[in-house]
């Protein structure tokens, strides 16, 4: 039978999760974001709890966590700040295609590192021509004896500014497209890795994003994560893998918007009565929390897959392009419920909106997952 009740277990993770975004997220999310600075202290104090990695496995020092405690995690966090909530949970990011295609030696390694003290990894595919279109990436690798050569320039890196390594997509010969991509893990001190300036951005604003160059790196055969030919599959699992993620963290942005203007509905008067009263206000505050339904629905049913064994990508780009549209429009909402207050600082409805408008761009646009899915439906 079909159950869609949370285990105890699950809901002692939502409790922790929702008491250390009451307590060390939400009080301090304005600050972060005005000052464009990621809150290290709290990216410790998480790790410490076990919030950050969840899903490493067991034998590599990790909590064995599924994709679904993942989500549920992020759903919480992102409902202080969805821009300190993807740096904490970017580590997944880099960790995945480990997960995925690593040896047992790279496993051992660099799992290890990110359960043994609390350091940061990212993933690196996009590049100034190249963000959904990863089969165009342009950064190049050469084999030189037993040695790889990267050279190239990445962009849009989460937390690129505190990695202690780098899981980067190279290509052997751009004219190759997807058939020429290899994945490589680089450590953070190889010489000729640099990394660039740190991105002013509209929202998320404390999450780090910034570049990386690459200038005849060299990386050891036994960092080669995917062969030539195979980087661009682990790419698309890694994806795969993460995508309801993003709508969990939808669901976090929605559910603080929600609550916020109910809040606001019952206390803001206007024509002599809460504007609660107005039916307009309450249609667009009903369809807030149909929308959270229906996303967080469609991200736990894709994490569920990931977790059961069932590979059906359609569902994880359904949650991705759904919850972030709906996240853009219930932000928006959110303002125009708010009136001229919402498009201050001095409410959080602004910064909601700000923070909204990435999840229709990272991790695939939501013009790139509805290809994505018209592909599945005409069996492409």
């Amino acid at each position: 039978m079909v159950d869609f009740s949370l285990s105890e277990e699950h809901k002692g993770l939502i409790e922790t999760a929702r008491r250390f975004t009451k307590e060390r997220i939400t009080p301090i999310a304005a600050a972060c974001d005005h000052e464009s600075r990621f809150p290290m202290e709290v990216f410790k104090e998480a790790w410490e709890i076990g919030l950050v990695n969840p899903t490493v496995p067991a034998e590599y020092g990790g909590s064995g966590m599924g994709e679904l405690e993942n989500a549920i995690i992020t759903e919480e966090l992102a409902y202080g700040c969805t821009g300190i909530q993807t740096s904490l949970l970017a580590n997944g990011l880099a960790l995945t295609p480990i997960k995925l295609g690593g040896s047992e030696e790279q496993k051992k390694k660099y799992l290890g590192l990110l359960t043994s003290e609390p350091v940061m990894a990212s993933y690196a595919t996009s590049e100034p021509d190249a963000g959904s279109d990863v089969a165009g990436i342009k950064t190049r690798f050469a084999q030189h004896g037993d040695d790889y050569v990267l050279n190239g320039q990445k962009c849009w890196i989460t937390n690129a500014s505190y990695a202690r390594f780098y899981v980067i997509f190279a290509t052997s010969n751009p004219d190759l497209r997807h058939k020429g991509i290899a994945a490589f893990i680089v450590d953070r001190d190889t010489p000729g890795l640099r990394v660039g300036k740190k991105e002013d951005k509209l929202g998320q604003r404390a999450s780090d994003t910034a570049q990386i160059f690459l200038e005849d790196v060299v990386v050891p055969k036994a960092n080669l994560l995917a062969p030539e030919g195979k980087g661009f599959k682990l790419a698309m699992e890694t994806f795969n893998q993460t995508r309801p993620d993003i709508g969990a963290g939808a669901t976090g942005l929605m559910r603080r918007c929600l609550d916020e203007c109910v809040a606001y509905a019952k206390e803001r008067k206007t024509f002599g009565t809460p504007i609660a009263n107005h039916q307009l206000v309450q249609w667009m505050i009903a369809e807030m929390a149909i929308r959270v339904e229906a996303t967080r629905l469609l991200y736990q049913k894709a994490a569920w897959n990931l977790d059961h064994g069932v590979r059906d990508p359609i569902v994880s780009s359904f949650a991705k392009a759904y919850g972030a549209d709906s996240a853009m429009q219930t932000a928006v909402d959110a303002v125009q419920v708010f009136g001229g207050n919402g498009y201050v600082k001095e409410y959080p409805v602004e910064k909601l909106m700000r923070d909204a408008k990435v999840l229709q761009i990272y991790e695939g646009t939501s013009q790139i997952q509805r290809i994505v899915i018209a592909k599945q439906l005409f069996g492409g």
